[in-house]
């Protein structure tokens, strides 16, 4: 049977929900408010010890088991953002070309606004062509904010 639990984890950016089902993270998002901060146990002891790594400068990359739910589209997508490397950034223009859709930086945008597994999957590694902050689901100066953290 699967184990499907939600805890709660408090980042630099705010207090950070992560659904995990059988060790794999389903989401994970940043909330108004939680009644506790979850203990450390389970795998989301591993989660939470990676994001702690992350938040202090000393992570790169992520090494935890994701099953992001979406469109193929989406899915493509979201797998090529898993590509770009720390520290560096992407337009859409960029990943639309990447994935081989011209013509489809909207396209793109949107599934990035729809990335359920906030982080872990780097949305806010992509920015405008002009090279210029947009659009990020925790508004930009969250994503300035952890661009920085990378640079």
């Amino acid at each position: 049977m699967a184990m499907q639990n939600k805890f709660y984890y408090k980042s630099p950016i705010g207090i950070l929900e992560i659904e995990l089902r059988n060790d794999t993270i389903q989401r994970l998002r940043v909330v108004e408010s939680c009644s506790n901060i979850s203990e450390r146990s389970g795998y989301f002891e591993e989660v939470a010890k990676q994001l702690d790594e992350y938040f202090a400068g000393k992570r790169t990359k992520f090494e935890l088991n994701i099953y992001p739910k979406g469109t193929e589209f989406q899915k493509k997508v979201w797998a090529e953002l898993l590509k770009i490397s720390y520290g560096k950034t992407k337009s859409y223009q960029e990943i639309a070309e990447a994935i081989g859709n011209t013509n489809a930086q909207r396209a793109v945008g949107s599934a990035c606004s729809k990335n359920s597994i906030l982080l872990i999957i780097p949305c806010r590694r992509v920015i405008s062509k002009y090279g210029k902050l947009a659009g990020f689901a925790c508004g930009l100066d969250v994503k300035q904010k952890l661009l920085n953290i990378e640079n």
